[in-house]
């Protein structure tokens, strides 16, 4: 063997030990752990919906809760804590008074929170019963403004979190909170990512109060951050790509 050949042999054995053998080898990317609450006061299309979505993200391990499992911490270790349709009260009423004070203590140590209609109303500060996550209240007391199809339009902010529709585009509506500040010095002020441009104000709801009022806000608290929904994008075509936008930014531990 010629000194010129031992030299080569040397360095790609050297090589081979420094280089990996299979992509495989490389460490897994921890998936995104999300709590969906599954019981009394969340009915309708809602968590079906959201569990048919979220099962297509690789990056993404759903976790169906219960009021038990809220009181009892089990949020520890998770992303993001999701309540959808229903009833926000009865939600409340359910996980108890502890249950609402573990969400809390979730949120402000860094913990997501995604509300959609009634988990919107659950988020608020102007409740007794609310989570008080979000420096929001209603607008009026006559919730019960109807059922159908409304017109909404991203601002700079949530076009840049969402992508598409640009422009105004319609999404569904079932008596979503008609969101306003709640004026309180607890939480910072929340941040509108789409507005309302056509309403609904059946029922003897106040009519012209729901036009140009936040559709889809966004808000922290404490090292948290919280995305609510008046209307539904999780059932409605062509906006089901909201759903897992919004569990990734409440997700995301970086700069607020």
């Amino acid at each position: 063997m010629t000194r010129r050949f031992a030299w080569l042999l040397t360095c790609f054995l050297f090589a081979g030990l420094s280089t990996p053998l299979h992509a495989e080898d490389k460490a897994p990317v921890k998936p995104l752990r999300v709590a969906l609450y599954d019981a009394e006061g969340s009915t309708g299309k809602g968590v079906p919906r959201v569990k048919e979505i979220l099962a297509k993200e690789k990056d993404v391990e759903l976790i169906f809760f219960k009021p038990d499992d809220i009181r009892a911490g089990k949020l520890t270790g998770f992303d993001v804590v999701m309540f959808t349709g229903g009833s926000g009260s009865k939600q409340a009423e359910a996980i108890g008074e502890d249950g609402r004070a573990k969400v809390k203590e979730f949120m402000e140590a860094g913990g997501g929170y995604i509300g959609i209609c009634a988990g919107a109303y659950l988020a608020c500060s102007g409740f007794s019963w609310g989570v008080k996550v979000l420096n929001a209240k209603t607008a009026s007391p006559k919730w019960r403004r109807g059922e159908g199809n409304v017109k909404l339009e991203l601002t700079e902010r949530g076009s840049a979190l969402f992508g598409a529709p640009t422009g105004q585009f319609d999404v569904r509506y079932v008596n979503g909170p008609i969101l306003v500040p709640a004026g309180g010095e607890q939480l910072p002020a929340f941040e509108p990512l789409a507005y309302f441009r056509t309403e609904l104000a059946k029922n003897e709801t106040p009519a012209g109060l729901m036009v140009n009022s936040p559709a889809i806000v966004a808000g922290t608290c404490g090292k948290g951050r919280v995305l609510v929904s008046s209307p539904h994008p999780e059932q409605t075509e062509g906006l089901e790509h909201f759903v897992p936008k919004a569990v990734r930014w409440v997700a995301d531990k970086g700069s607020r």
